[in-house]
């Protein structure tokens, strides 16, 4: 099933969903030596366990129940000061920069595949394998899952060449109705578990109040105002919006009968710019802190690729080139909605490249 003797130790990340567990099941049927673990890195208490909301002390629970249905050793190892700090305080500093963040990006490349994956080889495991559905093939190389529907190959964008030698996912080739049916046949406990689909440290979909109580005080109200500076508007806070929103302006006639939509975000005035569809077009854009899988060191001058720039959205294809530190995106046809803080990620023929996080400009191309 993997690249591995049948007799090699493998860690596998157990969060307590069916996902997970058919991973560890089914390495565990083909022989390998398997070992959960599974991290605590939030604590939401007794009163927030409801379905949909990853993390809590009920998908611990269900990870022990999978280990001792499979008979393998498991750990439930407490990283919630790591998580605190990696994720959790990078979100609310994303938020008041203005930026739309991605923490689940931010977790998979600090507390998954730098902490926990150094804890696995300390274990002398040879792999760590993760239930993500996307595909590692011969290279190493990072392709798009099999199920196009729940490829999470966007969200992996950040993980490193050394990273990747050492990961595996096993679900990456199968569809997930497969899955569900693997979790059937093995009998586990969580085959008719429902999907994780919340931030975990943000169950309710509130983020202003995880903001406001990571970072008291800062959230300040402040202007709407058009492309023009002209003040159409009052709001609670930039962490409300996100560039491409429509809903939750709240202008009444100041529009004058026009849908007006989230074109930028002014954190040092506190401003929330908005304007016509048609302004939030463009072209050009950059991305800082590039991770690149490709070939070579970096992209060549005018690589071309296609360019995803939020989880949900089509590729799209555009040409790369380095500009000091930053990679400029010029895409072919304009795109909509490009949020600072979110990553643009680089595929050809569904391998993926690498990719960036979006820096925030107020220019359009």
């Amino acid at each position: 099933m993997l690249d591995l003797p049948t007799s090699s130790r493998v860690v596998v990340a157990m969060s307590g969903g069916v996902d997970s567990s058919v991973t560890a099941a089914l390495l565990a049927e083909s022989g390998y030596e398997v070992v959960g673990i599974t991290l605590q890195l939030y604590d939401h208490g007794a009163a927030i366990q409801r379905k949909g909301a990853c993390c809590a002390g009920q998908d611990i629970h269900d990870a022990r129940a999978v280990a001792d249905r499979l008979g393998i050793p498991h750990y439930v190892l407490d990283y919630e000061s790591r998580f605190r700090v990696a994720v959790m305080e990078d979100f609310a500093d994303s938020y008041l920069a203005g930026e739309t963040p991605l923490p689940c990006v931010q977790c998979n490349r600090t507390v998954k595949f730098r902490d926990l994956l150094a804890t696995a080889k300390d274990l002398g495991a040879d792999a760590l394998a993760t239930g993500h559905y996307v595909q590692r093939l011969p290279g190493p190389e990072l392709h798009r899952a099999k199920d196009g529907g729940k490829d999470q190959s966007y969200f992996l964008f950040a993980t490193t060449r050394e990273q990747l030698d050492f990961l595996r996912f096993p679900l990456g080739g199968m569809p997930k109705e497969r899955v569900r049916q693997e979790a059937a046949r093995l009998a586990l406990p969580v085959a008719e578990k429902p999907d994780s689909q919340d931030i975990c440290f943000v169950p309710d979909g509130r983020y202003a109040d995880i903001v406001a109580r990571l970072r008291p005080g800062a959230l300040e109200p402040g202007e709407i105002v058009d492309r023009d500076g002209r003040v159409l508007g009052r709001h609670e806070g930039i962490v409300n919006f996100t560039v491409g929103q429509r809903r939750g302006l709240d202008l009444g006639n100041a529009a004058d009968g026009e849908r007006l939509y989230v074109l930028a975000l002014d954190p040092a005035r506190h401003r929330v710019v908005v304007g016509p569809r048609e302004a939030l077009g463009r072209r050009r854009f950059r991305v800082r802190e590039m991770n690149w899988l490709g070939e070579g060191d970096a992209p060549a001058a005018g690589q071309r690729a296609e360019v995803r720039i939020r989880s949900g959205a089509d590729p799209r294809p555009a040409a790369l080139n380095l500009r000091g530190d930053n990679v400029e995106i010029l895409l072919d046809e304009p795109e909509y909605g490009i949020a600072a803080g979110q990553a643009a990620v680089f595929y050809e023929s569904g391998r993926v490249l690498g990719g960036g996080w979006i820096v925030q400009e107020r220019a359009a191309d």
